[in-house]
């Protein structure tokens, strides 16, 4: 299977960047194709500046991971949940690399579109400094933006696992979770 894992953390030297590196070594063992790449390492404007009236050029990073997304028939995405959703420079790149005619097509009429990502799948690893449940309690759907909103909406068929509490893990938590991902990562799933 061809794998993307994509790191969302704007740091990787983080508990998100030990479970992609997890995730992409196993996934290698098990014979899987898998391309990597780091937002921490990507340059690019993440302001929409014209919103949706003036096409910005794309720069060669934002274009390199559309690449990686067209190209795969898995995508990989980690990253923690802050204030409720994704980190900043996270959201600021899919609002920049996922626009009309690369993600989706909006219809003349404006009533419906095609997704333009059919055939793929993603998994999306969310890691919270509390108990998912109790996040998701408090403060609503943390997920719905990543996997309704975005990836759904282009044709990405996705599954979320929301990981927490990622604070204070305890060493036998912690492998606990490795061998989970592990697990995942060896079926690509």
């Amino acid at each position: 299977m061809r794998i993307f894992v994509f790191l969302g953390h704007p740091n990787s030297d983080t508990l998100s960047g030990e479970i992609a590196n997890t995730y992409e070594k196993a996934a290698r063992a098990a014979g899987h194709e898998v391309r990597r790449i780091n937002i921490a390492d990507l340059q690019f404007d993440p302001i929409l500046h014209k919103g949706y009236k003036v096409i910005q050029a794309f720069e060669p990073d934002i274009i390199k991971v559309q690449e990686n997304i067209s190209w795969c028939e898995h995508l990989v995405l980690v990253y923690p949940n802050w204030w409720g959703g994704m980190p900043a420079i996270l959201q600021g790149f899919w609002e920049r690399a996922f626009m009309p005619r690369f993600a989706f097509k909006m219809h003349k009429n404006k009533f419906g579109w095609d997704k333009l990502l059919k055939g793929r799948t993603a998994r999306v690893i969310i890691l919270t400094g509390n108990p998912p449940f109790l996040d998701w309690l408090v403060f609503g759907d943390f997920t719905a933006a990543i996997k309704r909103s975005l990836l759904e909406f282009s044709g990405i068929k996705t599954k979320v696992m929301a990981l927490g509490p990622s604070e204070n893990i305890t060493p036998e938590k912690k492998v606990v979770r490795e061998r989970r991902i592990e697990q995942l990562a060896t079926k690509g799933k």
